[in-house]
């Protein structure tokens, strides 16, 4: 086009509007390749992030800082807590990388740590499971050095798993250079997506049948207790009931928040649109906002640091009492 006009007049000449108009769209295009439009669902999960990042990042510094929480029941709420809290912060940076600083390099490994963190807060949720099983199906040895030797073996199992998981979209297991083998989460593969979708059905498995034995425990103590008591129509019943309401709304949360991602990560690819990723993954984020306040914020023991921190009350005064899992 320049060649067109200098052949044609015989003075320097202004570019035409046909050039500049092609100069214009050609720096719109380029600046909006450097900075992609904003999209609300992003604005959504890191708004979700930082709520996330806020409530557990309360529930780890009160396990941190009060000596009395250092016992294995709390330890697992406190492994809850971290990986939620990695899960908020690793939207955060999604969200900032994605909008301010576009690499592959950083796409994995922000991928890599939401992978890590949501693996690591399901694993705890199993293991928080497990511990309550126990604290009922072995009772009279449940505080023993055992259960602090088992406590930590399933925290470095859980976190090991997870870092594993995490680091294998970094190390190289990721569709980068063939788009066709990606999965509904880029640039996680469909074969690395279907095998954390498994694990979850595994997992939701062993919590469901571990849920209801402890629900059939439950139900057995109430009837003994009752009997002793002479007040078997009452006391069981109110007993009983409260006790299955509260499993039911766990494990209820725990299904309704996971399944339907986990599902759509087996039957979606790359070619579906993002919106139903957005829609199915949300609910699953949202997991890690309402673990504080069933596993955490419900607790006694955290409820009172709680009013002492807002309080300003000594923490002297407190008097935390050891309660079993179950009682959470």
């Amino acid at each position: 086009m320049n060649e067109y006009f200098s052949s044609n007049s015989t003075t320097k000449e202004e570019p035409s509007w046909f050039e500049q108009t092609d100069d214009n769209v050609s720096l719109e295009l380029a600046s909006s390749a450097r900075e992609p439009r904003l999209n609300p669902w992003d604005v959504v999960l890191c708004v979700s992030g930082t709520v996330i990042s806020c409530e557990n990042a309360i529930v780890v510094a009160i396990i941190f800082y009060t000596p009395a929480l250092r016992t294995p029941m709390f330890l697992l709420i406190g492994s809850l807590a971290t990986a939620d809290l990695l899960a908020g912060l690793g939207l955060i940076v999604h969200f900032v990388f994605l909008y301010c600083i576009r690499s592959e390099a950083v796409d994995l490994i922000t991928v890599g740590l939401l992978v890590t963190s949501f693996t690591a807060s399901v694993g705890s949720l199993l293991a928080i499971t497990i511990d309550r099983y126990l604290s009922l199906y072995n009772a009279l040895t449940y505080y023993s050095e055992r259960t602090v030797t088992r406590t930590y073996i399933m925290l470095i199992l859980t976190w090991g798993v997870s870092i594993c998981l995490g680091l294998l979209p970094v190390m190289g297991w990721n569709c980068l250079k063939d788009v066709s083998s990606c999965s509904i989460v880029k640039p996680l593969t469909k074969n690395n997506v279907v095998i954390l979708s498994v694990s979850f059905f595994m997992v939701f498995a062993v919590m469901l049948q571990l849920y209801t034995q402890i629900c059939k425990i439950v139900c057995r103590h109430a009837h003994q207790i009752a009997l002793q008591r002479h007040f078997l129509s009452t006391s069981h019943y109110v007993t009983t009931r409260k006790g299955i309401s509260t499993l039911a709304v766990i494990l209820g949360t725990f299904a309704s928040c996971w399944l339907p991602f986990s599902i759509y990560c087996l039957l979606g690819d790359y070619t579906y649109p993002s919106l139903y990723t957005y829609i199915t993954l949300l609910p699953a984020i949202y997991n890690s906002m309402i673990n504080p306040v069933i596993y955490a914020f419900r607790n006694q023991e955290i409820q009172k640091v709680l009013w002492a921190a807002c309080c300003g009350c000594a923490s002297s005064k407190m008097s935390c009492r050891s309660r079993s899992p179950s009682d959470v």
